[in-house]
């Protein structure tokens, strides 16, 4: 097992962030990795080890209220801060790594934070990878939004993976965000989306979007025409049939990742 080496930065916006940093002194890229709602990038260690087995440094910060970072729990109030904070982070990188081509890697929240990033700063990138990105989420959340009070519904561990033992150690996970939604996180996570639904496409930036089929979080249908919108040129998807939300915990997580890691190599090698 590959250790991390953390550290820590002050946020522009106020608070620590806290940062894994899994180094690689062969690197030949750099991946920035973006996790989702409620969780921290302490659960994605093979996902990191396996980008650094393909010759990655890999970088990544726990989101404001996430994880080891500073915040109220389960609470981002502007995503635009901490698409902020993801850049620093991505600055930090390349100041270790000159020169090197960065690919950024998000899933769920993640890959919504991941989207306007990379409409802010796609230029920086050479590649984007969007893992069941919380798009089609959009409906359950503006039903919340719609209740007052909005119950105390935490996310189902079982909604995550056909593997059973990855709900478990969601669950007993004392990092993860365990509370329901906070009617604020739900504002910034729609304010997000109309965001990223009034800015430009991706472009000529290679982008894959990976989804489980049977994702009962971040349902495909409704998640697809955000991703309408957003595609560019170098487009492409891959959707795992009965796979639940998160892909690169299910039970082909290993085919998951390597088609990631195919795609990256690809597209740097262009």
């Amino acid at each position: 097992m590959t250790t991390s080496q953390d550290w820590t930065f002050s946020s522009a916006t106020g608070g620590m962030r806290y940062v894994r940093e899994w180094p690689n002194p062969k690197a030949a890229w750099i991946a920035l990795l973006c996790h989702g709602y409620g969780e921290h990038l302490g659960r994605y260690q093979h996902v990191a080890e396996a980008l650094q087995g393909a010759g990655a440094a890999i970088f990544g910060p726990d989101h404001e209220g996430h994880g080891q970072s500073a915040g109220e729990k389960g609470l981002i109030a502007d995503f635009e801060a901490v698409i902020a904070d993801l850049h620093g982070v991505a600055l930090r990188a390349a100041e270790k790594h000159p020169r090197l081509p960065v690919v950024l890697v998000g899933h769920s929240m993640g890959g919504m934070i991941a989207a306007r990033y990379a409409q802010h700063y796609g230029r920086e990138l050479s590649a984007l990878v969007l893992s069941g990105p919380m798009f089609g989420a959009r409906p359950g959340l503006e039903a919340l939004l719609g209740m007052d009070p909005i119950p105390e519904i935490p996310l189902d561990p079982g909604a995550l993976s056909r593997d059973p033992a990855v709900g478990a150690a969601y669950a007993a996970d004392p990092l993860v965000w365990h509370g329901g939604f906070k009617r604020k996180m739900l504002q910034a996570m729609t304010a997000a989306m109309d965001a990223i639904q009034a800015g430009p496409t991706l472009g000529d930036l290679p982008t894959l979007w990976i989804h489980g089929e049977a994702d009962p979080l971040v349902p495909l249908a409704a998640t697809r025409p955000m991703m309408t919108h957003l595609r560019g040129a170098r487009f492409r998807e891959k959707i795992y049939p009965g796979a639940k939300h998160e892909v690169f915990n299910e039970i082909n997580r290993d085919e998951v990742i390597g088609d990631v890691i195919a795609f990256i190599r690809e597209s740097l090698m262009k």
